[in-house]
């Protein structure tokens, strides 16, 4: 696996002002992510031309940090947080005076496979009153089979990374074509994250650039975009300053990048005019 760019290039593509990353990561120092901390995220957003974020907490262990990094940058940073149905309510409502704004859970082995469907289902019902959504990190096999699930979900529900399809087996692959009808739902929204991840191709990521233009053009108001910044469990780790440039080929309309990098993330996120 290659090292995490910390010093990445400027990109030559313009943020729009107001613009989100609505999925990047912060980690407490150690040997893994030795140097992946707030001041690192917030001086790499200044660089590439992020006003706003979305941290979510990576794994049990960096809800502090995360609490912290949130806590440093402000109003204009949002998160998302691993809870379960033992979690206080008396620590949810302090979750969401920290920024927290939704709850995640992972379905990919490497983070410790699917949850317990009855916690999920538990966890949407407490979270409903607070105004928050719920984020999935699931694997095309996955969603094919948690399906009900997800039809179920009545709060707003996102797919992170492109539901994690393989770009090699096409825009018809049956995981790809449950995504799109996901989105298409009124709460349904996708994060148009993780190019690299998708890739069979590799740098720069191009093959991954009609699925992201599909998702677009079924959802473009329910489409968020993110760095994956430190870009964990990643063969590439890419520059975030390629990623950023990705982004007039995703959406060459101007109005369309708006929607993606501004507009939507407003208003899931709750983010002040």
């Amino acid at each position: 696996m290659a090292e995490t760019v910390l010093q990445p290039r400027k990109p030559r593509f313009a943020l729009p002002p107001g613009a989100c990353d609505a999925h990047c990561h912060v980690y407490a120092a150690g040997p893994r992510f030795p140097d992946h901390r707030a001041d690192r995220l917030l001086a790499l957003h200044r660089h590439i031309g992020i006003e706003r974020a979305v941290i979510v907490q990576a794994n049990r262990e960096s809800r502090a940090v995360t609490l912290d990094a949130l806590a440093a940058a402000g109003a204009r940073y949002r998160g998302v947080a691993l809870v379960d149905e033992s979690t206080p309510e008396t620590e949810l409502q302090a979750l969401h005076e920290a920024g927290i704004r939704g709850v995640r859970f992972t379905f990919v082995s490497h983070l410790g496979g699917a949850p317990d469907l009855l916690t999920v289902r538990r966890v949407i019902e407490r979270i409903k009153p607070m105004g928050w959504h719920v984020t999935f990190l699931i694997d095309p096999a996955d969603m094919l089979i948690n399906l009900d699930l997800v039809r179920a979900i009545t709060i707003p529900f996102v797919i992170d990374h492109m539901g994690r399809i393989d770009a090699a087996a096409g825009i018809g692959q049956p995981g790809f074509k449950a995504l799109l009808e996901l989105v298409k739902r009124d709460n349904g929204w996708v994060k148009i994250s993780g190019p690299d991840r998708i890739s069979a191709a590799g740098p720069p990521f191009h093959d991954a650039l009609p699925y992201a233009q599909a998702l677009i053009a079924a959802a473009p108001d329910r489409v968020l975009w993110g760095t994956d910044w430190p870009h964990p469990n990643n063969p590439y780790n890419p520059d975030d300053g390629d990623l950023v440039d990705l982004l007039p080929l995703v959406a060459p309309d101007d109005a369309a990048r708006r929607k993606l990098l501004v507009d939507n993330p407003a208003r899931l996120y709750g983010f002040a005019p």
